[in-house]
């Protein structure tokens, strides 16, 4: 059975490598046999392979922290899915190989007529984009919440979940190409992270800052986010995309009293609610799966993980031919 394999700690480009693995032992009770069909190469995958990422297993180890695959055996007791569904891996199930073993508990269906790839990408940065908007802020509707990072596929979760709510969104982007798109997605106010963007975004929301903002780049964009939020605000960071430390304005802390928090999906006391976050509905675009909106299309669709690094317009995904 074939799988990528992480060797050793550093380089994604020479630590993963693909592999033989034998073949998983059959189903037990309240366990089911998938077939990986696809799996995103997240960022938290090359953080994995890199050894900064808090889940360090033991080497060789397959890694992958998210995917979709068709169930292909069940174990005694298990009757939330059957054979033939096709269901999303648990987080930090290790999913790139052909075949594994998982438990059943929290899986279920999803739809049979979706886009696969789009669904691969629904266990880690849809459920990321719901929790950051409803565990650290009681949001109101008609609240601004403002993000940077806004065409990440966390950032464009953001926008889908927070029109459900009937929140309304800043989007801080980097690049012109993408604004008529998130404005499409949903986007209140999409605009340029610099000088002038920044000024356009407190004309236009008044005296409504934002008590809420989402931090997914770190180093001077936190001090962007600070200037822009309430008093009393919270600036959430999820990930640190520029690779800075974070850099934000005294000021802000002492006279404003804006709060820093930090945010990990894998952390415990997530656990019970990423499913539910999982399952929720949300705006479709193109003709996309009714339970997810579409995120950039992924590059090299069966490109080895070891030599597909993440790209601006969207990520990497590996295949397996499973069955």
């Amino acid at each position: 059975m074939r799988a990528v394999q992480l060797t050793a700690y550093g380089s994604p480009v020479e630590g993963l490598k693909f592999v033989d693995i034998p073949e998983p032992m059959p189903p037990r009770a309240n366990q089911v046999l998938l077939g990986i069909e696809f799996s995103p190469i997240n960022m938290s995958d090359l953080l994995v392979a890199y050894g900064v990422y808090p889940l360090r297993p033991t080497l060789p180890t397959v890694i992958g922290n998210e995917g979709v695959g068709r169930v292909l055996a069940v174990g005694p007791g298990v009757q939330n899915v059957k054979v033939g569904d096709r269901v999303l891996a648990p987080l930090n199930s290790f999913v790139w190989t052909e075949r594994l073993v998982v438990p059943a508990n929290n899986l279920f269906a999803l739809p049979p007529d979706a886009d696969v790839q789009q669904l691969a990408m629904l266990g880690i940065n849809p459920p990321t984009a719901a929790l950051l908007l409803s565990e650290f802020v009681d949001l109101k509707a008609g609240d601004w919440v403002v993000q940077n990072a806004a065409n990440s596929g966390v950032g464009r979760a953001v926008i889908a979940f927070a029109k459900q709510r009937g929140l309304r969104t800043v989007n801080l982007v980097r690049r012109e190409e993408v604004v008529g798109e998130l404005k499409a997605l949903g986007g209140d106010l999409v605009v340029l992270d610099a000088p002038e963007g920044r000024e356009r975004i407190k004309a236009a929301i008044a005296k409504e800052a934002p008590r809420l903002a989402i931090d997914g780049v770190g180093g001077g964009a936190t001090a962007t986010l600070s200037a822009i939020v309430s008093r009393g605000a919270t600036i959430v960071s999820y990930s640190a995309m520029s690779r800075e430390p974070m850099s934000i304005n005294a000021v802000d802390l002492i006279f404003k009293g804006v709060v820093v928090r930090g945010f990990w999906l894998g952390d415990p006391a997530h656990a019970a609610k990423i499913q539910p976050r999982s399952r929720m509905r949300s705006p479709t675009s193109n003709g996309a799966a009714r339970c997810c909106w579409r995120l950039p299309p992924p590059g090299e669709p069966r490109a080895a993980p070891a030599r597909a690094l993440p790209a601006r317009s969207g990520r990497a995904m590996s295949s397996s031919d499973a069955g």
